[in-house]
């Protein structure tokens, strides 16, 4: 299990970092690279326009790698999906910008990053599975919390590497080709990956299926007809996860940086120790979801997120290091008690035959409803003077629509993943 657990971590650690460095030049240098004819504003929207191009191909990837998983095995999975994005990623650092190509450059950028949100839907599904599906059922929530442990050192080094970047070069140097380096790391940082997995076994639920005959052959048109209901929901009950995350990490940086004239390294540095601390509760929290429940923790975790978005935005207001830091750790903590129980939760509500296509559908159709317009949304509603409560509120709406969702999901725990569970609504 450590050792499955270790390939699953540093493989989604490494498509999250393909993930979120592009969310960090796009909040940092696209805008008057790739949009230089735009405002600064508008140039500001259009690059997390394409930024959200990524979430919009994530539940395409989803399908995509769900089949696979579903009918062929999860190990596949992790294979192809960290070729594809890591891929990607190389190919959007080698882009020119708009002064050399013209609209080509924006539209090649356009299609790396669908490319990148592509691979990055299939990887979920296949890590968490892959832990799931071997972790002893007592301990199912912390095994598969090391997946959703993932993304926040995907961020730390995204981030760590931009910030290192931009406290060493000047503006000129980092906007030139400095901006680059983490994109062209990325091909690095896959080989590596695909090494660590390359002795991984197949999930015995998997084998099992397989030597019965019974792997799904459309697991699609299955879960279309009798879980599409609770794809919904599960979408419905994560997207407020998708939107705190990227509103600190992605929206808060870009405001922080034009509106409140903060310093780029000192908004990196604040972001990053947040997410920090959120990826080291991580464990802790799937513990406490193995003893209590998965629903409850979803609940307080949703609960949470409605009561700190209105204190977010005041202490992010206030442009004081501490105080943002302060605002962005509960934020991403109530957050992280959500998200660590959600490896073990999803998997648990779908049956084994078309678990792969339906958590992984779930999991990152929330992040279209709740990762991919938050940005724009959230820097349409900050234009005004004074601090952007319109943020906090639509995050708080976004919470409480969660937390509905969250409440007509049934719990399973003790209940085995192996059996199918029925939702409550």
């Amino acid at each position: 299990m450590v050792r499955l657990a270790a390939a699953s971590l540093v493989g989604t650690a490494i498509e999250f970092f393909d993930f979120f460095v592009y969310g960090t030049a796009a909040a940092l240098v696209l805008g008057p690279l790739f949009f230089p004819t735009f405002s600064p504003l508008a140039g500001t929207l259009a690059a997390f326009g394409t930024f959200a191009v990524g979430f919009l191909a994530r539940p395409l990837g989803s399908l995509l790698f769900g089949h696979i998983g579903d009918r062929y095995g999860r190990r596949p999975v992790m294979f192809a999906s960290l070729v594809l994005t890591g891929c990607a990623t190389v190919a959007i650092g080698l882009v020119p910008t708009y002064a050399t190509l013209g609209i080509t450059a924006p539209l090649l950028l356009l299609a790396l990053r669908f490319l990148q949100g592509l691979g990055l839907g299939g990887e979920w599904g296949g890590a968490v599975l892959l832990t799931a599906e071997h972790a002893p059922e007592r301990r199912r929530g912390l095994w598969a919390s090391f997946p959703q442990i993932g993304p926040p050192v995907g961020f730390l080094l995204a981030n760590g590497v931009m910030l290192t970047l931009s406290a060493t070069l000047t503006d000129a140097q980092f906007r030139d080709w400095g901006w680059r380096v983490p994109f062209w790391a990325a091909g690095l940082l896959a080989a590596g990956g695909l090494l660590l997995r390359s002795s991984l076994a197949e999930t015995p639920q998997f084998e099992e299926l397989s030597a019965a005959g019974q792997r799904a052959k459309a697991p699609l048109a299955e879960v279309a007809r009798g879980h599409w209901r609770l794809v919904l929901l599960t979408a419905g009950a994560l997207a407020v996860g998708y939107a705190v995350f990227y509103t600190v990490s992605t929206w808060a940086l870009a405001y922080g940086t034009e509106r409140l004239g903060v310093g780029r390294t000192t908004m990196l540095v604040c972001i990053m120790a947040a997410v920090a601390i959120s990826g080291v509760a991580t464990p802790p929290a799937a513990m406490l979801g193995d003893r209590y429940g998965r629903r409850p923790l979803c609940l307080v975790g949703c609960t949470a997120s409605a009561l700190w978005m209105f204190p977010m935005v005041a202490l992010l207001h206030t442009g004081q290091p501490l105080l943002m830091f302060l605002g962005f750790a509960g934020a991403l903590l109530s957050f992280i008690t959500m998200f660590a129980v959600i490896a073990a939760y999803l998997p648990e509500l779908y049956e084994p035959r078309v678990r792969c296509t339906g958590a992984a559908v779930g999991y990152n159709l929330a992040g279209v409803l709740g990762g991919a317009l938050t940005p724009i949304v959230a820097t349409t509603l900050s234009e005004g003077a004074g601090p952007p409560w319109g943020v906090a509120a639509y995050l708080t709406v976004m919470a409480l629509v969660s937390l509905g969702c969250f409440a007509l999901l049934p719990e399973t725990l003790p209940a085995r993943a192996e059996e199918p569970v029925r939702v409550l609504a």
